[in-house]
C-alpha cells in the first residue's frame, strides 16, 4: 500500500510539474510578446502621426489642385499626391504585420522568417522614403509655392537667402533622417534579439 502511495504521489507531483512548467512557459511568451509589441509603439504612433500629417496635406493639396496651371507642375502636383499617401500607407501597413506576429501560435521558425522579410521590408521603405523625401523637393517645392504664393518657382529665379534657406533644410533633412533611420535599426535589432531567445 505504501508503494501504491508513493507512485501515486510521484505522478500527482510530476502531473503538478508538468502544469507548472507550462504555465511558466506561458508566462514568459506572453511576456516576450508584450515587450516585443512594445518596441514597435512609439515608431507606431510617429508613423501614425507622421501619416496623419501627410495625409492632411494630401488633402490640402486636392482641395486646390485646381491652382496648378501647368502639366509640370500637375505632374509635380501628382508626384506628391503619391509620395504623400502611398509611402505612408505602406510604412503603417509593414508596421502593423510587424507589431502583431503571432509569437505564442506560431512556430519560432516561422516566426523569425516572417519577421526577417518584414523587417527587411520596412528598413527597405525607410531607405526609399528618404531617397524620395530629397528628390521630391524638386516636386514638392514647386506645388506648395505655387498654391501657398501663386509662384511658379520654374519661372523665378531664387534669391541668395532662399538657397540658403534650402541648404539648410538639406542639412537638418540628413541628420534627421540618419536618426530615424538608426532608431529604426535598433528597434528591428532589439526586437529580433528577443524573438532570437525564445529559441
Amino acid at each position: 500500500m505504501e508503494l501504491e502511495e508513493l507512485q501515486s504521489a510521484w505522478t500527482q507531483l510530476s502531473d503538478d510539474l508538468n502544469h507548472q512548467k507550462k504555465l511558466t512557459n506561458k508566462i514568459i511568451l506572453d511576456m516576450t510578446k508584450q515587450k516585443y509589441q512594445n518596441k514597435f509603439t512609439t515608431i507606431t504612433k510617429y508613423e501614425t502621426l507622421g501619416a496623419f500629417v501627410c495625409f492632411a496635406i494630401a488633402f490640402f493639396i486636392l482641395l486646390n489642385f485646381s491652382k496648378l496651371d501647368t502639366w509640370y507642375l500637375q505632374v509635380c502636383g501628382i508626384l506628391t499626391l503619391s509620395f504623400l499617401i502611398i509611402l505612408p500607407a505602406m510604412v503603417l501597413i509593414t508596421l502593423k504585420k510587424i507589431k502583431n506576429i503571432d509569437i505564442i501560435n506560431g512556430s519560432y521558425k516561422e516566426n523569425l522568417k516572417f519577421y526577417l522579410k518584414t523587417k527587411n521590408r520596412l528598413l527597405k521603405l525607410q531607405q526609399i522614403g528618404i531617397a524620395v523625401g530629397f528628390i521630391g523637393l524638386l516636386f514638392i517645392v514647386p506645388v506648395t509655392s505655387k498654391i501657398i504664393s501663386n509662384k511658379n518657382v520654374f519661372l523665378t529665379s531664387l534669391k541668395t537667402e532662399q538657397y540658403v534657406i534650402f541648404a539648410i533644410t538639406l542639412i537638418a533633412m540628413v541628420f534627421f533622417c540618419k536618426w530615424a533611420y538608426n532608431g529604426y535599426l535598433k528597434v528591428t535589432h532589439s526586437a529580433q534579439e528577443l524573438l532570437q531567445d525564445l529559441e
